[in-house]
């Protein structure tokens, strides 16, 4: 770890720990805009790790995440130093939505350029300043809006680096998932740095379960990584993370009103039916089932019941043992749930 750290012209030396407003371009009514990086240093040399969220502007789960990880107590003997990006995509964030104004999506533009489009541009940015500073990383991200997904880890498992920091989360789920070009994943595999998605909730809405294993997830990396301490309170037991083999959506056989059956996180096996289109005017000759296409467990999901024909409705992921996976789920919510955790919350839960 360097004596000292720049980012955006600012020095930051250990034991320091400072917000530095990373200038972006303006908004077209020549209002001045930033993205604030946080940056706590520890005194002690250790890896340097970048968490990251709203990359999608709308997905707002990760910025929680991030404003609960950095007022945790357990950051008192940090080793290595932490820098955190609750909104990347300030854009998007400030409109509420996914894209950025020119419409693109910025999970798609890595590593970017200087002198590209907006959303280049502020990819290119954000390497420069954040990810070319670390030494490992984690993305925090949510499903699009009207969906929904179960806490989940998005890696690249061939890394073995990677697959370390994956199954530390404790996350219930781990999808082995490949590498998609423009992604902030693959930019910074090119640049030798490790990182892993967290996935979890659904977009625009905050989710307490979600928060909580997603602050648990990042100490728990951390502490993998040896930047924190183990803590002398107790901790809940670690979920052992079940890897999926491969996924598939469920998609709607005709448009209509769909009414769930099966909830998330559920064992289901090929041929069970999850659900009903049906037409608004209620014949019974216009309900057409939905039925499983395969066995596995129910990762993701749609929150909204008016469907067009082909429209995604179940992620399943396939594993060796779903109904083992299925169980680990159930007790993963049961710890995380606020009204059964015996745990002391530094947080008052989101009702």
């Amino acid at each position: 770890m360097p004596d000292e750290l720049i980012i955006a012209g600012q020095k930051i030396g250990p034991g320091q720990n400072k917000v530095v407003d990373v200038a972006l371009p303006d908004l077209y009514m020549h209002t001045s805009l930033s993205m604030p990086v946080q940056v706590m240093r520890g005194r002690r040399d250790g890896p340097v790790l970048f968490v990251s969220g709203a990359v999608h502007g709308d997905e707002i789960v990760g910025v929680e995440i991030i404003r609960r990880l950095v007022r945790s107590k357990r950051l008192k003997s940090l080793k290595g130093t932490l820098i955190t990006i609750p909104v990347v995509n300030v854009y998007g964030f400030i409109n509420q939505t996914r894209y950025l104004p020119d419409r693109r999506d910025l999970n798609r533009c890595f590593p970017g350029s200087e002198e590209g489009s907006l959303a280049a541009r502020l990819a290119n940015l954000f390497m420069s300043e954040v990810v070319n500073k670390c030494t490992h990383g984690v993305d925090l991200h949510t499903a699009a809006i009207h969906r929904d997904n179960l806490p989940q880890i998005r890696a690249a498992l061939d890394n073995p680096a990677v697959e370390e920091m994956a199954r530390a989360f404790n996350a219930p789920v781990i999808l082995n998932s490949g590498l998609i070009e423009g992604s902030l994943r693959y930019a910074c595999q090119q640049a030798n740095v490790p990182v892993i998605v967290y996935e979890a909730g659904e977009a625009l809405r905050f989710n307490e379960l979600a928060i909580r294993a997603g602050v648990r997830g990042v100490l728990a990396v951390m502490r993998k990584l040896g930047m924190l301490t183990e803590s002398r309170t107790k901790h809940l037991k670690p979920v052992e993370p079940f890897v999926a083999r491969s996924s598939s959506w469920v998609r709607a056989p005709q448009s209509g009103i769909f009414r769930m059956l099966v909830p998330m996180g559920a064992h289901v096996t090929k041929g069970d039916i999850l659900g009903m289109v049906a037409a608004p005017y209620g014949d019974e000759k216009s309900e057409t089932k939905v039925v499983a296409i395969c066995s596995g467990v129910i990762i993701g999901r749609t929150n909204i019941p008016l469907v067009n024909e082909g429209e995604a409705l179940f992620h399943i992921a396939r594993f060796n043992r779903p109904d083992e996976v299925a169980d680990s789920v159930e007790a993963f919510n049961t710890n995380l749930d606020p009204s059964t955790d015996t745990s002391v919350p530094e947080e008052q839960p989101i009702i």
